[in-house]
């Protein structure tokens, strides 16, 4: 028999779950309080435990920890009322399985959450989701982040709460919320995106909201906005932080009511639309700017999931480069283990996208009846950068080999029994000073490819310090 723990300071919670529960033969057991709650999960096992986020003498998230810490195995869903839903998403971050909000107005969709996690299909639904992913091209692989990316987003994908993505250029942004879309209640419904920098303001407006036939000069006929077509599914707004000032009062509009106006218009028409906003800038620093409405951001940051850039996530090419090379219909193909290392020791700026368009590249340059991708098929920016690399372990080298050198002279002159000179000792740290000095001047002059005044910022001194270390007092 599976064994539930219901913990809330209110006595009426625990005997609403009992009767709702036990009638499905669980094991019910109840905790108002902490020392209850610490000496339950001490003496028995359970398979859930429900845990309300307010309490007089603790929170929900640190009972959640000791639970996670003592029982790991054991599913936790946080209660919540609306106006903390933001704190749940935490609890979520910390282990929680899901939430649900008080007060329990769908008792149907309570007992079916209660029933899913309970259920051993629970797994194979892991299982599914994985191989749903991978279909949309969302890579999880085995890169820790993305791991717990995934986790969380497939935790708030079932939930009707706004999101905010956050990455660089080129991370994926579109195919998670793509990925998001399809594992919600919406998923049979429509997924649109748009993106608000590539659109000048006026058009923006008709796209997102329709115009009325006749409200401004070309508008010949009627016609229906993303809001009005998306309505139940899910609108991707990409580059948020482009749009302007008088967009994104109307945004707010709906997302604090859910109504809007055609452009030319005068009925309210209302739309059921979730919004998943993705931005590459800081939007945080956008308000402090007034380029972005606080408001605003406060309303679509409810759940913000940071993707990470493909530098960061690197462990998993080979499954990058398999999906892209299938998707270009040259499965056939293979990198080199040369092409694979230069790969790997590229920063990649552009990210996935920048990854995409160069397996696209050599799909199309490689010799017919050849199947290996060597470095000769990689663009020129690629080779240059393991060139450069090259040059910085062969720094590296010279540097290792000073320091190694100096450390063991230094040394002999320590353990010596003969007299020494201490003026000798003392040149000797004044060499060291000096070269260690110049030696990384050297690294960020080749980082910041010869520029000086660079160079010196990031390393905070003046450019007549940088001349100083390089052995360049007398010139100018």
């Amino acid at each position: 028999m599976k064994r539930i723990l219901i913990m809330d300071d209110e006595i009426e919670v625990g005997n609403f779950f009992r009767h709702l529960l036990e009638e499905k033969g669980f094991n019910i057991k109840t905790a108002v309080n902490k020392n209850e709650f610490t000496t339950l999960i001490s003496e028995l096992s359970f398979d859930l435990a429900l845990i309300d986020m307010k309490l007089p003498d603790s929170n929900g998230i640190q009972l959640l920890k000791q639970l996670k810490k003592s029982q790991p195995m054991c599913k936790a869903i946080i209660m919540t009322g609306y106006s903390t839903v933001k704190t749940a998403v935490e609890a979520l971050k910390n282990g929680a399985n899901d939430y649900i909000e008080k007060p329990f107005d769908d008792l149907e969709l309570l007992e079916k959450t209660l029933d899913n996690f309970l259920s051993t299909e629970y797994i194979s639904n892991r299982t599914e989701t994985n191989q749903l992913a991978t279909t949309i091209g969302f890579i999880i692989g085995e890169n820790a982040a993305m791991n717990e990316l995934a986790k969380l987003a497939e935790k708030i994908a079932k939930k009707n709460i706004n999101i905010l993505i956050e990455g660089e250029t080129g991370t994926g942004k579109d195919v998670l919320a793509n990925f998001i879309h399809h594992i919600s209640q919406r998923y049979n419904q429509p997924f649109i995106r748009i993106n608000c920098g590539a659109i000048p303001e006026t058009l923006l407006e008709s796209e997102l909201f329709g115009h009325e036939k006749g409200a401004f000069t070309g508008a010949v006929k009627l016609k229906k906005g993303i809001f009005e077509i998306a309505d139940n599914g899910t609108l991707f707004l990409d580059e948020i932080g482009e749009a302007s000032l008088g967009i994104q009062v109307q945004l707010l509009r709906v997302l604090e009511t859910g109504e809007y106006y055609r452009v030319g218009g005068e009925a309210v028409r209302k739309t059921n639309t979730r919004i998943i906003a993705a931005t590459n800038k800081n939007l945080v620093q956008a308000v402090e700017e007034k380029t972005f409405r606080e408001d605003l951001l406060y309303r679509l940051d409810v759940v913000k999931l940071n993707i990470p850039p493909l530098r960061k996530r690197i462990e998993d090419l080979n499954l990058y480069l398999n999906y892209f090379l299938q998707k270009v219909n040259a499965s056939h193909l293979t990198f080199s283990g040369e092409s694979l290392e230069i790969m790997r020791n590229y920063m990649w700026p552009g990210n996935v996208r920048e990854l995409f368009n160069i397996v696209k590249r050599a799909a199309a340059l490689v010799d017919e009846g050849e199947t290996i991708v060597t470095p000769k098929y990689l663009p020129e920016k690629l080779l240059q950068n393991n060139h450069q690399n090259e040059d910085n372990y062969q720094m590296n080298d010279e540097f290792e080999s000073f320091i190694t050198s100096w450390t063991k002279n230094i040394l002999s002159l320590w353990d010596g029994h003969n007299d020494i000179e201490l003026d000798d000792v003392l040149f000797s740290v004044k060499e060291l000073e000096k070269q260690v000095g110049r030696s990384f001047v050297l690294k960020s002059l080749k980082n910041h490819v010869g520029d000086r005044k660079k160079t010196a910022d990031s390393l905070n001194i003046t450019t007549r310090q940088l001349k100083y270390l390089l052995n360049e007092k007398g010139k100018i």
